[in-house]
């Protein structure tokens, strides 16, 4: 069963040198993402930025919605949705920043919002080309 995902929830893609580089406890979620436990955004940042790393804030929103009540498999279906509109700019990270139940005409609904988060050594973010080739390095890491 897939954990429950809340606001301020971060997601990363399976990286052993990030994982180890900052002590992160995570558990699988889905594909090769992992939840990080224990951490959202901003104690993640903190501890990004003290070991001299950076964790880039995207500012472009992702949104997806599903009708019906919130449930763990709905919202974990919502970040697959967010996570495949994500996946060509090739970020490491994704942070989610709402998580909204609604009602239209008597129909539940909700919308899950995200922003994509990046974890790399230099202050200036890398291009989506440097960040393919770190996230190809990565998968040939893992085998």
């Amino acid at each position: 069963m897939p954990s429950v995902v809340q606001v301020g929830a971060i997601l990363i893609e399976q990286s052993p040198l990030v994982t180890q580089l900052f002590g992160l406890k995570s558990e699988p979620y889905s594909g090769n993402w992992n939840l990080v436990k224990e951490l959202d955004g901003f104690a993640l940042e903190r501890k990004v930025r003290a070991s001299g790393w950076n964790f880039f804030f995207m500012a472009a929103e992702v949104k997806s919605m599903f009708l019906g009540a919130l449930g763990t498999k709905k919202i974990q279906n919502a970040l697959q949705r967010i996570l495949g509109k994500v996946k060509p700019q090739h970020f490491n990270g994704l942070e989610v920043t709402e998580i909204v139940a609604k009602r239209f005409l008597g129909v539940p609904y909700a919308i899950v919002s995200a922003h994509s988060r990046h974890i790399q050594q230099s202050c200036y973010l890398d291009s989506a080309e440097v960040r393919q080739t770190s996230q190809h390095d990565a998968e040939w890491a893992r085998g």
